[in-house]
């Protein structure tokens, strides 16, 4: 069943007519030009956990519970969805300009729930702003990009987030150091010395626990990976999905299937269930021969979350600077000034120059 996604609708503002945008750190909505708010109403029951083997065998990996407007940027290929009317907007990832006669409508699964932006677009370009002042032989240019308002985009990223009860049972070896006193010789002569080895013991046994929250993001363009560095956000911040924390925001659509983002959480599950295994063998290093890992009451939540991009080109290259919309931390590549470098060393051999001359 396919429904028209609410969020067409645009939030209108009750006093003066213009269209209203979600308030960074709040539940509620403002109007830029009289100042009114509008409370966003939180829905009574919590976000669900859907049953993720029932999802998939009833309804399908690309099912889809509503329908939403997106801009199809045709340079990176980027799906994106904006909650507002506007006259010209660039894409987020290539600053390719989106047409808004592209506009197509497309089904998606419906988010479950989303961490709403902490940070409004000013805090993010002091931040932004900041960090560019602090780096050294940035190029003018970027220093002067950082002031652009226009050149930072608050951006909702998709993500899958998985759920399970884990049950692994291993076969493997312990291994525990003890050192040896040997004779060894060296340049100096003969000389003795403690030399490690290692003792190991077969080991067996089974692990177990729930895997909350393994996230998994759902775009699957390089060059829309979000850095580790603020890949992290408190999910405990999640809240139920409403439209009106999109407005004002761009929203960027899943491209990684439901059933692929099944398959990475599960090499994610592994990684947890080998880092059990380790733990419960003990010792001082481990080997792990064989595991059998078995996932079971599996649960997923389609969930977005906030991020800040900023997108730069300098000397033919793409430089992208990310800030995460909740917690203001920061990642970015930086490009460097070849005359900034090239004066730098020309003046540093000037003065070496000169205190040779003077020395003399």
């Amino acid at each position: 069943m396919e429904e028209t996604l609410n969020s067409e609708v645009n939030k209108s503002c009750a006093n003066c007519g213009a269209e209203l945008k979600f308030k960074p750190g709040s539940h509620q909505l403002t109007c830029a030009y009289c100042g009114y708010e509008e409370f966003i109403e939180q829905a009574k029951s919590s976000f669900e956990e859907l049953e993720l083997e029932h999802y998939l065998k009833v309804v399908g990996e690309n099912a889809y519970t509503e329908t939403i407007d997106l801009l199809h940027c045709k340079n990176c290929g980027a799906n994106q969805h904006v909650e507002e009317n506007y006259k010209s907007l660039d894409c987020v990832y290539c600053g390719e300009p989106l047409i808004r006669e592209d506009i197509e409508k497309e089904g998606w699964i419906l988010p479950g729930a989303l961490v709403p932006f902490q940070l409004d677009a000013k805090k993010a370009r002091t931040i932004f702003k900041n960090w560019v002042g602090g780096i050294w032989f940035a190029p003018n240019n970027l220093k002067r990009a950082a002031l652009d308002p226009e050149g930072l985009h608050g951006l909702y990223i998709p993500y899958w987030t998985f759920d399970s009860n884990l049950v692994a049972t291993y076969q493997g070896q312990r291994g525990d150091y003890y050192y040896e006193t040997q004779r060894v010789r060296t340049k100096n002569g003969m000389k003795t010395q403690q030399v490690r080895k290692t003792r190991w013991s077969s080991a067996s046994g089974a692990v177990s626990g729930f895997v909350d929250d393994i996230l998994i993001n759902a775009s699957e363009k390089k060059r829309r990976e979000v850095p580790g560095k603020i890949a992290y956000w408190n999910l405990k911040e999640l809240v139920v999905f409403n439209s009106k924390y999109l407005a004002g925001f761009v929203t960027e659509k899943y491209t990684i299937s439901l059933k692929e983002g099944h398959h990475q959480s599960f090499q994610k599950a592994k990684e947890i269930a080998y880092t059990w295994i380790r733990r419960d063998i003990g010792g001082d290093t481990q080997r792990i021969n064989h595991a059998d890992i078995k996932l079971s009451d599996e649960t997923f939540k389609h969930i977005l979350l906030p991020v800040y991009i900023s997108f730069y080109r300098y000397n033919g290259k793409e430089y992208f600077f990310y800030i995460n919309g909740q917690t203001g931390a920061l990642s970015g590549t930086r490009p460097y000034s070849f005359w900034k470098i090239f004066f730098l060393v020309l003046f540093i051999l000037v003065m070496i120059l000169l205190i040779a001359i003077f020395a003399q």
